[in-house]
């Protein structure tokens, strides 16, 4: 049987959308993630998109335990901006994209305080502020993590390529199909009838 049939995209899609491309470096904690019997050419660390599949797939699990509006999404990342929004709307979840104000999650005389009960970060480098908070808070984290990222307070890893444009698009596209196949039974047709993964996409 072919493996990609297994997969929640056909392998080539993954990679198509370059979400096996990692970065120069990487950390001792991604290892596990990584594919080891490839290299790149640019002397990139390839994320092994088996890892992301099987990741997709729990981390849907794991946030669809929760009520929607009380799930928060941050991306301070450009490219992860508009699929965060895309995420959130889709689901029905709190977002934050952009400047994440210090105390949204931990000042209650603040305007902009919130309670989320779980937080889900593009990145956990360039959201280091809302993971502060969200342990402060003693909140779980599912964080979309490089082969560069140091796992430090992620509770779940979603192992992909978060700097990438069609790679943020495609992760957060099929988490949000996967949440929604737990909890409103569509199939995978509805869903791609309903939203193209390149409408997702960041356009600047």
């Amino acid at each position: 049987m072919d493996e990609s049939l297994a997969l929640l995209v056909p392998h080539d899609v993954y990679e198509q959308h370059a979400v096996h491309i990692g970065t120069n470096q990487k950390s001792a904690d991604m290892k596990k993630f990584l594919d080891t019997m490839r290299e790149d050419s640019s002397g990139l660390h390839l994320i092994d998109v088996h890892h992301t599949d099987s990741r997709i797939r729990v981390a849907a699990k794991f946030l669809s335990r929760y009520d929607p509006e009380r799930v928060l999404v941050v991306s301070a990342r450009q490219y992860g901006q508009r699929p965060a929004r895309k995420f959130a709307e889709s689901i029905g979840s709190m977002r934050i994209v952009g400047r994440f104000i210090p105390g949204t999650l931990t000042n209650p005389r603040l305007r902009t305080y919130i309670e989320p009960e779980v937080i889900l970060v593009t990145d956990p480098a360039a959201d280091s502020q809302a993971l502060s908070e969200a342990v402060s808070s003693g909140l779980p984290v599912v964080g979309i993590c490089d082969a560069n990222n140091r796992l430090r307070n992620v509770d779940l890893v979603l192992p992909a390529n978060n700097k990438g444009r069609r790679s943020l698009a495609l992760v957060y596209w099929l988490l949000a199909r996967e949440m929604l196949k737990i909890r409103s039974n569509i199939t995978d047709a509805d869903w791609e009838r309903s939203q193209s993964v390149d409408d997702w996409e960041s356009t600047f």
